[in-house]
């Protein structure tokens, strides 16, 4: 592992400044412990400071009154700039949070860097101003951004994150201030650089590292008018509140208990290994996982059978092991929680016919992919959020049963169908509660909103609507009977 990265100042306004905080974020290899590296933590007034850079620049019009097909190319050199670099990102994200190498290009690098260019794209495309005639005649409808937007992360996608808050907070001509995880703050410092090379003006962008004080200190902060956040249910249910209270806008991507519904006509051999990765990509560590996979009862042993075959070979090790395909988890105490739900549901009845054993390397927080049978939807392991490589697969009758038990949880935020029939699957899929919908596999797409239904967030990201998320609508009423 290369030397640890020491940073002792904070990115504040597109500059290196000393901090305030006499506080330090380490950060440690999950797999092996490893120190990678440190940040100073930012506190309340750093936060301050950065909050301040971004309403001076936001009130100053430097990147607000930027022409948007301007910031759109910003945007673009930003994601070229990435993708030049995406060895040394990698490299640094993999040190951060165990993914492998490979993982973090296509999980992270290719996500948010197409991200990056579809908020480009919605913002040559968007309609920024348009004229209504109505009651009273002419009215002029602009689209102005909400000002500054303060930006909270989680740690398992880092570096698709970053970019899925700072494309369409540009984009949109905001001035943003972001919080990463605590676990992996050294790739938002880079990635803060490459921004500014790429055009982003002094002021604009700040990246104040820290734990759950220093994102309290960027909610409540009185001149950030928006807060974008992607993290656990429980933290947003408490940033809500907050942003409640202040009557301040907030977007929430949270998480998710996704349901792959298998039909009677799938291709159970083809349809196998795409099955398996969606439900344990990223270690499991995915709001999007589909980790119910619901199966005709008919076809629960052929289905088991062939996801146990394939999820036996997702190897654990070493992220740097080319023969690795499954990660550690990200610490020792969500490595505790993932081993405590496996534990829970051989408790609660479940069988767990696959069970991969951790690698005996390193000192990191290994768990092998493993797949229960017997579940059934009231389960602990159906209902609650695992964040790990844990299957829970679970048998219905009819379809109707399982289109009930696919909505029969508390999230909302992603889910499958898997048939030969298309068309089929499109209906099936319509009738599940939830944001986005995969047929014969699951992928977020950067040109399409992407958001949960009840408790997986409120608001959505990417596309169109994603941009409109980081804008107000002004309506300019003209005089009556005039004309333009």
């Amino acid at each position: 592992m290369p030397e640890p990265i020491e940073t002792t100042a904070l990115y504040i306004g597109g500059k290196w400044v000393d901090p305030h905080s006499t506080q330090v974020l380490e950060v440690h290899s999950p797999a092996t412990g490893d120190k990678v590296g440190s940040v100073p933590s930012a506190d309340a007034t750093d936060v301050d400071a950065a909050v301040r850079a971004a309403r001076e620049s936001f009130d100053s019009g430097v990147w607000r009154n930027t022409p948007p097909a301007q910031r759109a190319a910003v945007i673009r050199r930003a994601a070229d700039l990435i993708n030049e670099r995406g060895d040394e990102i990698g490299a640094l994200v993999s040190a951060e949070m165990g993914a492998t190498p490979g993982d973090v290009a296509t999980l992270q690098q290719l996500a948010g860097t197409g991200c990056l260019s579809a908020y480009a794209d919605a913002a040559d495309e968007y309609t920024w101003e348009e004229k209504r005639t109505g009651l009273f005649g002419e009215t002029l409808v602009v689209r102005e951004p909400v000002g500054v937007v303060g930006a909270i992360i989680a740690w398992n996608v880092p570096l698709f994150l970053f970019c899925n808050k700072f494309g369409p907070a540009l984009a949109a001509g905001c001035s943003i201030v972001l919080k990463p995880a605590p676990e992996t703050p050294l790739n938002a410092n880079l990635l803060a650089e490459i921004f500014t090379e790429a055009g982003v003006p002094e002021g604009v962008i700040s990246i104040v590292p820290g734990g759950v004080e220093t994102g309290q200190a960027l909610v409540d902060h009185p001149d950030v008018d928006k807060i974008t956040f992607t993290g656990s249910t429980a933290a947003g249910r408490t940033i809500a509140a907050r942003c409640g209270d202040q009557l301040k806008r907030c977007s929430l991507e949270l998480g998710g208990k996704s349901a792959a519904i298998v039909l009677d006509d799938a291709d159970i051999a083809a349809s196998a290994p795409m099955l398996v990765f969606s439900g344990i990509l990223n270690s499991g560590q995915a709001c999007v996982a589909q980790t119910r996979v619901l199966v005709p009862r008919d076809k629960q042993d052929e289905v088991v059978e062939a996801m146990v075959a394939v999820a036996s070979t997702f190897t654990p090790g070493m992220p740097d092991d080319p023969d690795t395909k499954v990660g550690p988890i990200i610490n020792a105490k969500q490595h505790e929680k993932v081993t405590g739900y496996i534990e829970k549901g051989k408790a609660e009845g479940a069988t767990a016919v696959l069970e991969v054993p951790a690698p005996e390397v390193g000192t990191g927080n290994f768990v092998g992919p493993t797949i229960f049978t017997g579940v059934t939807n009231d389960m602990t392991i159906a209902r609650e959020e695992i964040f790990g490589p844990v299957i829970s697969v679970i048998a219905y009758d009819t379809l109707d049963e399982a289109i009930a038990i696919a909505n029969d949880s508390d999230y909302g935020l992603a889910g499958s169908v898997w048939t030969a029939d298309v068309d089929k699957g499109v209906e099936v899929a319509k009738q599940i509660r939830t944001g986005t919908m995969g047929i014969n596999w699951y992928a977020i797409d950067p040109s399409s909103p992407f958001g949960g239904y009840k408790k997986s967030g409120i608001g959505r990201e990417n596309g169109r609507e994603g941009l409109e998320s980081y804008l107000e609508h002004k309506a300019i009423l003209m005089p009556m009977g005039y004309t333009s």
